[in-house]
């Protein structure tokens, strides 16, 4: 893949796996936070697989859409749109009620010197949505960040570990859990609180940033030495899947790629690609930040794409100069400040 629009097909075409448990989705789905990274691949995604799963349902997107061209593009893909701000209380009462709704608004980076705001997406808002959408199915997506940093040589954190998150956004994320998890148990919502540690497409990611900073001889910091990846396409329907495992109390799943990683060993395969030699600082501490996603995996499958494919599109995408985001992961942070 060269172009954007490779990228978008690709990241937007439903396995056989998907259009089965789409078919046995009832209803609309619900996409809050749709102008996001991983938003518009998912929204796309969803829409194609209602589409070949036979079913009569839209996909409704709801974001600010204030700048871009990403409300049109949407909907000429056949996703109705509608922009509001959900911390607008009249705005988000007046959101059309579905039975399925992915929740993906949050903030992350910005939050040093305003926390506030971040604590009000994360935590706060996640209460409102829980109350006006108390009889759907809601994925409410989380981050693997509220855990602990584990030894490396126990694989990661699984569903069974205590979290003791890191800074302010991580408290955040794990306040989004606990409030949707209030309201589920006061409402019988089936919630399923989606722990996502590290989503990438080519445009974005631990794979792009590694590759990068090798291509471009830059020191790769080895401080966090072990990482979890995922294609972001996987994730997306990984996520729209769990529509059909949400419960009351809460299920929570994490979701990342099988390995945990070595950076080290990521630069090195990227500096054959460009016939180049990586540049390393520090060494590879004892711990790192890492989850063990083995019970989506029994649930929903292993990812489709698997690590050695993420690299050879990664190096191929950086060779012929592919469009970047510009939003770098901060995968190196250990105190939890962003």
């Amino acid at each position: 893949m060269k172009t954007i629009s490779e990228l978008e097909n690709k990241l937007s075409t439903p396995s056989d796996r998907l259009i089965r448990d789409l078919a046995g989705v009832d209803g609309d789905i619900l996409v809050l936070g749709v102008g996001g990274k991983m938003g518009p691949s998912l929204a796309k995604l969803a829409q194609r697989g209602i589409r070949e799963a036979g079913k009569n349902a839209k996909v409704i997107g709801v974001s600010r859409f204030s700048s871009g061209t990403l409300q049109e593009e949407l909907e000429a893909e056949g996703i109705e749109t509608i922009a509001a701000d959900l911390l607008d209380e009249e705005a988000l009462s007046g959101l059309p009620d579905v039975p399925n709704v992915i929740y993906m608004a949050g903030n992350k980076f910005g939050t040093t010197g305003k926390e506030y705001f971040t604590w009000a997406m994360n935590a706060y808002l996640p209460g409102r949505v829980a109350e006006k959408f108390k009889d759907s199915r809601i994925v409410a997506f989380s981050s693997g960040n509220i855990y602990p940093f584990t030894k490396v040589s126990l694989g990661g954190a699984s569903e069974e570990t205590a979290p003791s998150p890191v800074g302010e956004y991580a408290q955040s994320c794990l306040g989004r859990e606990r409030v949707f998890e209030y309201f589920s148990r006061k409402n019988g919502t089936p919630v399923l609180n989606f722990r996502l540690n590290y989503a990438i497409d080519l445009r974005y990611g631990i794979l792009l940033e590694v590759a990068t900073a090798v291509k471009e001889g830059r020191p790769i910091d080895l401080n966090m030495g072990v990482v979890n990846v995922i294609w972001q396409g996987d994730a997306n329907e990984m996520a729209i899947r769990s529509l059909l495992h949400c419960g009351s109390p809460p299920v929570t799943l994490n979701v990342t790629g099988p390995e945990a990683v070595s950076v080290r060993w990521l630069a090195e395969r990227f500096g054959e690609a460009f016939g180049t030699k990586p540049v390393f600082t520090s060494e590879e501490g004892l711990t790192a930040l890492l989850s063990n996603a083995s019970n989506s995996h029994h649930l929903l499958g292993y990812p489709s794409v698997p690590l050695r494919q993420m690299i050879q599109w990664t190096a191929e995408w950086v060779l012929a100069g592919g469009a970047t985001l510009g939003k770098p992961t901060h995968f190196q942070e250990r105190e939890g400040a962003f």
